[in-house]
């Protein structure tokens, strides 16, 4: 299924051809994460499995998922932004169907270092953890 905002991150990144232009696209988009809150920095909420320290947290508004995150690596935030920009305000059953092929059509995979890439894998795991915790909780 085509998914608008992944289309619209495709055609973002489709501009550039070089890598090293979309590492600097990533770093500026960093800049739009939705914040964690501060009390929630901490080891309960940081991945495993990433080599910089990446926290995400999740709540559940009106049956919809909305993420909040940071992390100490500008590009890792970068990347975690696009997560969220496609992954928020989807009902838990979207986030665990959810296709994210953008991801390899930006190119995003072979371009990480195997570690990012791990990370990466980590971030979309724990996303889709929150995802099953909330629609376990609907569905009891």
């Amino acid at each position: 299924m085509m998914d608008q905002i992944q289309e619209e991150i495709i055609e973002e990144f489709s501009v550039f051809e070089d890598w090293l232009d979309k590492y600097d696209y990533l770093i500026g988009l960093s800049e739009e994460v939705p914040q964690i809150a501060a009390e929630h920095r901490t080891d309960q909420y940081v991945i495993e499995g990433c080599q910089s320290r990446v926290w995400v947290d999740a709540e559940l508004r009106d049956g919809k998922v909305y993420f909040a995150a940071d992390s100490d690596a500008i590009i890792t935030k970068g990347i975690i932004a696009l997560l969220i920009r496609v992954m928020n305000g989807r009902t838990p059953a979207e986030l665990l169907e959810m296709d994210l092929y953008f991801i390899d059509r930006i190119g995003l995979r072979e371009n990480l270092s195997p570690t990012r890439s791990n990370g990466l894998l980590a971030m979309i795991k724990q996303m889709r953890m929150y995802a099953l915790a909330f629609s376990s909780r609907e569905n009891n």
